[in-house]
């Protein structure tokens, strides 16, 4: 027999989301319920962050005007992106910021309690604020302690292998026991996905090595996916993985490129920007132009990522950020700047400091994100930081409503693992997103599902069940390849459908994809052990995940033919970036993007066939923005009453 739990209530994750989404239940009456995961201390929230972390919310200080409308209608012109879901976020955001507040993360003040902003990429308001390189660290220790401080079951060390699922609503997970191997049968009525993005696609890679996702397997259960093509690709050291945006690059340090034995060092940058002045605005500029973005590739601060990628990738070099010696290895006055750069900086830093060195500069500017580094065993004094163009958030996830609620009855998505995003969205939306969505989604499951019970486990879920119980049998008996299967998908994911993509690739990849996948149990195995038996199945979640995935740009491809965002799409008749280097790679020749498709979302809906996958694309409006012009406050207040103190709960 199976060992078996039964909770109403169940949440996968341990980050801020997961954390928040917990806590808010229990603070709304439902008492049963318990969270799952891996490892407590495992996960991007806790393990990731950045020079000074941001989280975006509703401007709460000065005199600048601003209302949810206009925040609303920042997050909506990110292309892509529903009027419902970007009115929701903005909304929520001073309700879920506070509460941050008030359980004790540092954000700053002013003497008179003001939370000061500023300006973060794609935002026209000052609404970004942070706590530090370690803001999302924080808050899930806060709301960790919130979670224990209510005494909330947490299932620590379980690893969710199959969601039992039906067209008419969850049934529960299936998991790993890890200490033991054993799969646990966890039985539930409501299950909150906060598993975050899929960590696992790629080599070249920001998120943590504890992060894996479990987005393959929630395509495996039907759940549908949204903007999967929408990515952040951007700058990050390798060791640790850690993104080098904001301060770390408005510092100006020097970029070098070395052989890969650490031989042959030299400055490649100014290949790209033969106007010292220019090279320096526009590393100044990465800072908060900081993602890799299609738009700026011909001209703009994203050349300097092109020039990265072409050393790394397709010449095999290594690219290191040294903050010991400036740009050329010569003096910075502020006559060697243009004009917004040398305005920022001259708040922030003397003339002397600006002469010195990158290092100097970045003390001056934000020691933290020093102290962080050496806090890795990394002392940018003494040695240079090496680079590359990493993944670093998918905006794109599964397809969820405005309650954060999936297209499978009982479901709900929350924190990266819920698509909510477009194309562009202001840095810190993310953070923002996912405490929203655990505010949203938690009030609706209070309301209408705090009588569900679990239902009965049905023909499909005996069979979703028996059968995964004899892939675990399968995979025992069989050599163990999985690390081999993992670093060589990984591999080509970065290759082919990273912020570079080939469509003949990507599809040679698909079609091998295909052929594992439905012989999975009989092409893979693994250790006959708790950890070769957990593996296995992250393997298996990062191919599932990979085939959806690559379908998702492919048909991108097919139908868009041009790049966007943060990727570009190789086209033959594209045209070249304006690049001093000769010869121009021919991976990047592209076509810019139209905005054809601004207005329209890729939604795909994944039918699990054996142990593989098929998939329907489907294109559609985006939602508008909600017209709220006759919300006359007591027929409001009646709703919010008639509807458990969560207004209208049928949008």
């Amino acid at each position: 027999m199976i060992r078996t739990m039964n909770y109403q209530n169940l949440i996968v994750g341990s980050g801020a989301a997961g954390f928040a989404a917990a806590e808010r239940l229990h603070r709304l009456g439902m008492r049963d319920l318990a969270l799952v995961t891996e490892g407590r201390m495992m996960g991007t929230s806790r393990n990731t962050g950045s020079d000074k972390q941001t989280y975006y919310k509703l401007t709460l200080s000065g005199d600048a005007p601003d209302s949810v409308t206009e925040m609303a209608e920042t997050l909506f012109a990110g292309k892509s992106v529903d009027g419902d879901l970007a009115l929701a976020e903005a909304a929520g955001s001073v309700p879920a910021f506070l509460h941050l507040a008030e359980l004790g993360v540092p954000f700053p003040t002013n003497s008179y309690g003001e939370y000061v902003g500023y300006k973060t990429d794609h935002d026209p308001r000052s609404r970004a604020t942070s706590a530090g390189p370690l803001t999302s660290k924080l808050m899930t220790e806060a709301l960790d302690a919130a979670v224990q401080e209510a005494g909330i079951t947490v299932l620590d060390g379980f690893q969710m292998i199959r969601i039992l699922a039906g067209p008419d609503g969850v049934r529960g997970i299936l998991c790993l026991e890890l200490a033991s191997g054993e799969p646990v049968l966890i039985r539930c009525a409501t299950l909150v996905l906060a598993t975050g993005g899929p960590a696992c696609l790629y080599q070249d890679s920001v998120y943590p090595a504890s992060q894996h996702g479990c987005t393959g397997i929630a395509f495996q259960a039907g759940i549908a996916g949204r903007n999967l093509t929408e990515w952040q690709y951007g700058l990050a050291s390798v060791r640790p993985r850690w993104n080098v945006s904001g301060t770390y690059m408005q510092a100006l340090p020097r970029f070098i490129s070395t052989a890969a034995d650490g031989s042959d060092p030299r400055d490649f940058l100014p290949e790209g920007f033969p106007d010292r002045t220019e090279m320096l605005g526009q590393i100044f500029l990465k800072g908060y132009q900081w993602p890799f973005d299609s738009r700026k590739a011909a001209d703009g601060s994203s050349r300097i990522d092109l020039m990265v990628y072409r050393e790394t990738v397709l010449k095999g070099r290594r690219v290191f950020l040294d903050y010991r010696s400036n740009p050329d290895d010569r003096a910075i006055s502020f006559a060697d700047l243009p004009q917004e750069a040398a305005e920022y900086l001259g708040h922030v830093l003397s003339e002397e400091d600006l002469a010195s060195t990158p290092y100097a500069r970045l003390a001056a500017m934000n020691q933290p994100a020093i102290d962080f580094y050496r806090s890795k065993g990394v002392d940018l004094a003494t040695e240079p930081l090496e680079i590359a163009l990493c993944a670093q958030h998918n905006n794109g996830g599964f397809a969820v409503d405005a309650w954060w609620h999936t297209n499978v009855p009982g479901i709900f998505a929350i924190g990266e693992a819920a698509g909510t995003h477009g194309v562009y969205r202001p840095g810190g939306t993310a953070l923002n997103a996912g405490q929203v969505g655990a505010l949203r989604a938690t009030r609706y499951i209070a309301v209408r599902r705090r009588q569900a019970e679990i239902l009965p486990m049905d023909d499909v879920c005996i069979t979703q069940l028996e059968d995964t119980l004899a892939m675990i049998a399968s995979l025992r008996s069989s050599e163990d390849n999985t690390s081999t299967l993992t670093a060589e998908w990984r591999k080509k994911m970065s290759a082919d459908a990273g912020a570079f993509r080939s469509s003949d690739r990507m599809r040679e990849d698909l079609a091998e994809l295909d052929g594992l996948l439905v012989h999975f149990p009989e092409k893979v195995g693994c250790a006959d052990t708790a950890r070769g038996i957990a593996n296995a199945f992250r393997l298996y979640d990062q191919l599932l995940t990979a085939k959806v995935y690559l379908q998702a740009m492919l048909d991108f491809a097919g139908r868009a033919g041009c790049s966007r965002g943060s990727a570009l799409y190789d086209h033959t008749s594209g045209a070249l970036p304006v690049l001093a280097i000769d010869p121009i790679p021919e991976q990047f020749r592209f076509v810019p993007d139209d905005s054809a498709l601004d207005q329209l979302v890729q939604e795909i809906f994944p039918t699990a066939q054996g142990s593989g996958l098929s998939a329907e694309i489907r294109w559609r409006p985006v939602h508008a923005l909600p017209d709220r012009s006759s919300d006359f406050f007591e027929n409001v207040w009646k709703s919010y009453r008639e509807n458990g103190n969560v207004s209208d709960l049928s949008v």
